[in-house]
C-alpha cells in the first residue's frame, strides 16, 4: 500500500471519484488539515512516509524533493505545473504530471466572467447601489467586437466557441494553429502586433515560458487599441505588472480583469483601487466539475505510475524522469 497526500486545500472534506481510484488500488489517500497552501517547510513535514502527492499550488522545490527521497510522483491537479522544480525532479527520478483536457471549460467561464463584469460593470454598480446610490450609466456591448485571443489552444478554443455566441469577431495568434478547427469557425489567424491593434478585447491563453515572459509590456501594450480591455486568466508571468499599471493609470487601456499575478498573492498593487479593474485569486480553472475531473485524472495518473506504467498522453512533463535513478 502507498500513502498518497492529497495537498490541494479545495479538496479537504471532499469525496469523490480520486478518492475511489486510489483506495481501489490499493492505496491510502490522506487529505493535509490546514484548510490553506502548504508553504515549503509543512510540505516537507507533511510527505514524510508518502509515496505520492495530488499536488495544488504548494512549492515542490528542489529542498522539497531533495528532503522526501520516498516521494515517487508528484501529480497537479490542473494543468500548470509553474510551482515543481521539474529539473529537480527529473534529476532524481520523480514523475511530475499534469491533467489536460479538464479544466479548459472553468477557464473559459472564468474569462467571460471577467469580461462581462468589465462590460457592464458589475462591480462599481453593486458597490453603488448597496451605497444606496442609483446609477444608470450606458454599459459596453460584447456583440459585434472584436476579441483578440492570445494563444488557442483547448482553453482559447473553449473561449472563441463562446465568443461567438455572443456575437464576437474572433481573431487569435497561435505559433501552432489548429488550422482545421480555425476554418471550421471562421476564425482568422493573425500575428501578434495585428492582434494588438485591432483588437476590442485582448484574452491570454498562453503558458509560461521564457518567450511568453512579459509579452504584455509596455511596448505591446502601447500598441493596443485606445480603450481595449486586456483579461488574463492565463499566468501572472506573461503581463508585466508595472507597464499595466501604468497604462491604465493613462488611460490608453480601458481596463483589465486578472486571475493571475506575477506573484501570488500579490501583495497591494497600484491598480488595486481603480474602479476598470476586477480580480479574482488564480481561480479560472477550479469549479466543482473542473476539480473533480482534474483530481480523478491525477489519481489515475498516480495509479499508473506506482505500477510502473507510465502515461504516454501528455500526462507526464517530465518522461526522461524515469532513466533516473530516485533518490
Amino acid at each position: 500500500m502507498a500513502k498518497v497526500l492529497i495537498a490541494p486545500a479545495p479538496l479537504q472534506g471532499v469525496e469523490g471519484e480520486y478518492r475511489d481510484i486510489l483506495i481501489a488500488a490499493g492505496h491510502e489517500p490522506v487529505q493535509q488539515n490546514l484548510g490553506r497552501q502548504l508553504v515549503e517547510s509543512e510540505l516537507v513535514d507533511w510527505l514524510k512516509g508518502f509515496d505520492a502527492a495530488l499536488a495544488g499550488s504548494e512549492p515542490y522545490t528542489r529542498k522539497v524533493i531533495e528532503a522526501r527521497p520516498e516521494l515517487k510522483v508528484i501529480a497537479r491537479v490542473g494543468v500548470g505545473y509553474d510551482a515543481v522544480d521539474v529539473q529537480a525532479a527529473t534529476e532524481h527520478g520523480r514523475a511530475v504530471t499534469i491533467t489536460p483536457g479538464t479544466n479548459h471549460g472553468s477557464v473559459a467561464e472564468h474569462t467571460f466572467s471577467l469580461m462581462l463584469a468589465l462590460a457592464k460593470r458589475v462591480v462599481i454598480q453593486h458597490n453603488a447601489v448597496a451605497r444606496g446610490e442609483w446609477p444608470r450609466g450606458i454599459n459596453r456591448p460584447l456583440r459585434g467586437s472584436v476579441l483578440g485571443l492570445a494563444g488557442l489552444g483547448r482553453t482559447g478554443k473553449a473561449v472563441a466557441l463562446r465568443a461567438q455566441a455572443f456575437e464576437m469577431t474572433v481573431i487569435a495568434y497561435e505559433p501552432f494553429p489548429d488550422r482545421e478547427f480555425c476554418a471550421r469557425h471562421g476564425i482568422e489567424l493573425v500575428e501578434f502586433d495585428e492582434l494588438l491593434k485591432r483588437s476590442d478585447w485582448i484574452s491570454l491563453h498562453l503558458p509560461a515560458t521564457p518567450q511568453s515572459r512579459h509579452i504584455i509590456n509596455a511596448e505591446t501594450l502601447a500598441k493596443m487599441k485606445p480603450g481595449a480591455m486586456l483579461i488574463n486568466t492565463a499566468r501572472g508571468a506573461v503581463v508585466d505588472e508595472g507597464a499595466l499599471a501604468a497604462a491604465l493609470e493613462s488611460g490608453h487601456l480601458g481596463g483589465a480583469g486578472l486571475d493571475v499575478f506575477e506573484q501570488e498573492p500579490p501583495g497591494k498593487l497600484s491598480f488595486f483601487g481603480r474602479p476598470n479593474v476586477v480580480f479574482t485569486p488564480h481561480v479560472a480553472g477550479v469549479d466543482s466539475r473542473s476539480l473533480a475531473d482534474m483530481a480523478a485524472s491525477a489519481a489515475r495518473s498516480v495509479v499508473e505510475i506506482l505500477k510502473g506504467n507510465w502515461p504516454e498522453d501528455g500526462r507526464v512533463v517530465n518522461p526522461t524522469a524515469r532513466t533516473h535513478k530516485r533518490g
